[in-house]
């Protein structure tokens, strides 16, 4: 089964994120399959970019997110529409 989760970088005490595709068997630092977006919990407010594109992609080849990746999804999905509300 596939899953859309996070893959930790950064130095100790200073994590960033990629939201990776990969197998849900691997191991949280394996190969991953695709890089969708990256999320830094330590900016305020925290830094989300997400290819909306990408994502919805693998979501319809039957990706499952993990919950932390979903609420970010959602967040993201939210932003682009008040977006586009707002162009004319």
């Amino acid at each position: 089964m596939m899953t859309m989760r996070l893959m930790r970088f950064g130095a100790k005490k200073k994590p960033s994120y990629r939201i990776v595709v990969m197998d849900s068997k691997k191991a949280r630092q394996s190969q991953a399959l695709d890089t969708v977006g990256s999320y830094n919990p330590l900016k305020e407010p925290a830094e989300v970019t997400i290819d909306i594109l990408k994502a919805n992609q693998w979501l319809s080849k039957g990706v499952r997110p993990s919950r932390t990746v979903q609420s970010l999804l959602d967040k993201a999905s939210a932003s682009t529409k008040r977006s586009q509300e707002a162009k004319p």
